[in-house]
């Protein structure tokens, strides 16, 4: 189990003024049962094609979102090709994520701890991140910069691993959470807006969305952010409590399981707070029925991408924010480093 401690400065934290923005990352993936134990056979990506539906609210609104593929969607044809002409007319951009279980070499066992990419040997972490970064850049002619971690499995050598490759934006952080009771990483207390995650500015942290609303949110510790996933406090429903009472609650931004109006009440809390940079966060295969446990029906989807399109309004017109990428999120920090004279 890895404690991670990763840290820097919110890079936006001095500008009170700055435009909110929101990104959107879609965890272009294989499907599987998520209820069953991981399996190197299940490849299938047929799901990938019907993330056109969410482009219908995304080239409404001027939405481009980024997709990090994952080993089984860059070695499928079918998925490239629709995938690449999103590119080529400017409607997404394509990172990587990587799925160790489903990306060579395969030297691992597959079970929960590996699926966790950061708890494999370092050697071993570091061929599966070439694997796929290989696969990547053949399949779309372009080497992917942008990174996320599956299941956010990041670990004490991955970072470097990801410089050394040639990445400059990981986007695997889950602020206010961890998965040391599966095995996995804890991000309790690190920063939830983007920061450098090395001294020379090589690659910036972009974290998933999730944080705090409620009476209590501005001044709830963020150490104690583990009492949302301690079995104990789990056990004894303590979280459920302090957020019907009113007082804090934690949730994700993302149509998966979040109705709107819990995303809302998210962002207006953190924007309130002086947090500037979002992300909206999804897998491909929840837009094809009974893949994912939040799109089961077509009416599940219907409400899936009503999440998506009333949210995406909210941001715009209500909060007053920006569409934007990864990339240009990346050129901001730079600029603002410069600013400030940081060599």
């Amino acid at each position: 189990m890895t404690q991670l401690t990763y840290q820097g400065p919110d890079i936006f934290s001095d500008l009170p003024n700055r435009t909110p923005e929101l990104l959107v990352v879609v965890d272009a993936e294989e499907e599987f049962d998520w209820t069953k134990p991981f399996n190197r056979n299940n490849r299938e990506v047929a799901s990938i094609t019907e993330n056109n539906r969410a482009h219908e609210i995304y080239d409404r609104l001027g939405v481009s979102p980024t997709y990090c593929v994952d080993q089984c969607v860059a070695e499928n044809p079918v998925a490239v090709e629709y995938l690449n002409s999103l590119v080529k007319e400017g409607r997404c951009s394509i990172g990587t994520q990587l799925h160790p279980w489903v990306t060579p070499p395969y030297d691992e066992d597959v079970n929960d701890f590996n699926s966790y990419h950061g708890n494999l040997p370092e050697s071993l972490e570091r061929a599966k991140i070439n694997t796929v970064t290989d696969t990547i850049e053949q399949a779309f002619g372009v080497r992917p910069r942008i990174f996320k971690a599956g299941r956010y499995g990041i670990g004490p050598n991955t970072i470097g691993l990801l410089i050394e490759a040639g990445y400059n934006v990981d986007c695997s952080f889950v602020p206010h959470t961890s998965f040391h009771s599966d095995g996995g990483p804890s991000f309790i207390g690190l920063q939830d807006q983007p920061f450098w995650l090395d001294d020379e500015k090589t690659i910036l942290e972009i974290p998933l969305t999730k944080g705090f609303s409620g009476c209590l949110a501005g001044v709830f510790p963020v150490s104690m952010a583990r009492v949302f996933d301690s079995d104990l406090a789990l056990r004894l429903r303590a979280p459920g409590i302090l957020s019907r009472l009113g007082l804090v609650d934690r949730a994700t931004l993302s149509p998966e399981g979040v109705i709107t109006v819990e995303q809302i009440r998210l962002v207006r809390s953190m924007v309130q707070r002086g947090k500037r940079v979002f992300t909206l966060t999804y897998h491909s295969s929840s837009l094809s029925p009974g893949n994912t446990p939040y799109v089961r029906s077509e009416d599940d989807l219907r409400e899936f991408l009503i999440r998506i399109e009333d949210f995406l309004t909210f941001f715009r017109d209500e909060i007053g924010g920006v569409f934007t990428t990864m990339e240009k999120v990346r050129d901001e920090a730079f600029e603002e480093a410069g600013r400030n004279q940081i060599p």
